[in-house]
């Protein structure tokens, strides 16, 4: 282990801290609802361990997250076949389409087995996919170009 390599790893873990702190606060301690998604946690590695992936980037976080949470609740609603069935099917669709929507983020790829265990409505796109999402990349803005001072978004 190297010096460079610590820092980097106790600054990811603190920014983590303070971004699913935010969602974890807002969720918790106000009436605003659900903030939390649990790929989010995957998705702080990205961010604040490797900004510079293309899978870290805003468009990348924001649209992996929405059409993986969107493919889990159709195929949830959509079709009527047992959960050891639909699971695979909506990650599968899900992970294609971030592939072919260029954007993918792998910790999306979980999205539609949280969505459909949970079997959420069509609500759980708005809170807490999208404003979640947003959360997030406002946050990895902000500590990664004005406090980390590098260039993110790329």
């Amino acid at each position: 282990m190297n010096k460079e390599n610590i820092i980097k790893s106790l600054l990811a873990g603190l920014f983590s801290i303070i971004t699913i702190g935010a969602l974890t606060y807002l969720t918790y301690k106000t009436t605003f609802g659900l903030f939390l998604v649990a790929s989010f946690g995957s998705t702080m590695v990205l961010l604040y361990g490797y900004p510079e992936s293309p899978f870290a980037q805003p468009k990348n976080i924001f649209f992996g997250h929405l059409v993986t949470a969107l493919i889990g609740i159709l195929v949830l609603n959509f079709l009527p076949l047992p959960l050891f069935i639909i699971i695979p099917i909506a990650v599968g669709l899900g992970v294609g389409f971030m592939i072919l929507l260029n954007v993918t983020h792998p910790p999306a790829g979980g999205n539609p087995i949280i969505v459909i265990i949970g079997s959420v409505s069509y609500d759980y796109l708005l809170n807490p996919i999208i404003f979640g999402s947003m959360i997030v990349v406002a946050f990895g803005i902000i500590i990664n170009r004005f406090i980390l001072k590098k260039k993110y978004p790329k």
